[in-house]
């Protein structure tokens, strides 16, 4: 990726005149089988410009109860979009198309417009679980029978499709945009994709310019992105390998609890709540192994298997939080 981003050849992206960014968007758009895609910094800032293209201000937006969007992105889809969230709780994050459909109202005076439906594959705080196809195909058609648009925070999407052994445009087919990020799995320093139709690109473009998302030569950053999509999507499944390892060790951890069912793909969740631990006191523990794990207070924890963490790391890892807890 750092030989890519010293060759890279560009020019100015916001004139769309940076060859490596125009490819990198070719490459991505093909693969999501949509017709034109677009690089910003980031997935939040992705996941803004989608709500900002699909809604007006006033509009409602429906959500899962602990999507990324409504929970990590600052509010940002109120205080720069101007939306009201409707949320509805999902089965490990997953929204069922029957709720969704007694959630909508008919059009009124007195409510706002629904415009947007949310979804999240795969669901970081469910603990990266994946949305059966089947599941977003009904959403979708439930949706466009209402005149609603569907956006897919597909930030680890790539995650959701080797995990299933099926190419990502499957699970992207019937909505109407999509992010997913560079910078996760796929390993690229910086950068996502918002892709969709050429109209909403279009106009996308426009409030990412909006957003100060506007990048010069960006085509430096751009080839890495473009190593990602060509490279890092079929190791994908090594990242699955080790999670399951980790998570099966984790669970004959005395004071260690683990939902076994939610490890589908990069990651682990576990329960510290049967140890005498809560999840700050045991972080710091942790980090005096060197090793990193994300709070999800009062006592769990999440833990991300990506490149450069071998299957041997993963067992010094089970091995380090028993002695942990033990202690």
């Amino acid at each position: 990726m750092r030989e890519a981003m010293k060759n890279a050849n560009v020019g100015d992206d916001v004139y769309q005149e940076d060859p490596t960014v125009n490819r990198l968007e070719e490459v991505a758009a093909k693969k999501l089988g949509k017709e034109e895609a677009l690089f910003v910094p980031s997935g939040t800032m992705g996941n803004l410009i989608a709500v900002l293209t699909h809604c007006q201000r006033g509009d409602e937006i429906i959500l899962e109860r602990d999507s990324h969007i409504y929970y990590y992105e600052v509010g940002g889809m109120s205080a720069v979009a101007g939306v009201i969230p409707r949320l509805i709780v999902g089965d490990r994050g997953i929204l069922n198309p029957q709720e969704i459909r007694g959630t909508l109202r008919d059009e009124n005076l007195h409510y706002p417009k629904t415009t947007l439906i949310c979804l999240e594959n795969t669901h970081n705080r469910a603990g990266g679980t994946i949305i059966p196809l089947k599941v977003t195909e009904e959403i979708c058609q439930l949706a466009h029978q209402r005149n609603i648009t569907v956006h897919l925070d597909g930030a680890r999407i790539f995650n959701a499709a080797i995990a299933l052994n099926i190419e990502p445009a499957l699970l992207t087919k019937d909505v109407d945009s999509v992010m997913f990020c560079l910078s996760k799995g796929l390993s690229a320093p910086v950068g996502s994709i918002l892709a969709g139709s050429k109209e909403f690109i279009q106009r996308a473009r426009k409030n990412r310019k909006m957003l100060g998302g506007g990048m010069r030569q960006a085509g430096i950053l751009a080839a890495s992105g473009i190593i990602a999509l060509e490279k890092m999507v079929d190791r994908l499944k090594e990242d699955h390998k080790n999670a399951r390892i980790l998570g099966e060790g984790l669970a004959d951890i005395s004071g260690i609890k683990v939902d076994l069912e939610t490890i589908q793909t990069n990651m682990v969740y576990f329960d510290l709540q049967e140890s005498s631990m809560d999840t700050f006191q045991f972080l710091p523990k942790l980090a005096e192994y060197n090793i990193l794990g994300s709070p999800r207070p009062p006592t769990k924890v999440r833990l991300v298997t990506h490149y450069g963490i071998s299957e041997e790391d993963i067992y010094t890892t089970i091995k380090a939080i028993k002695e942990i807890v033990r202690n």
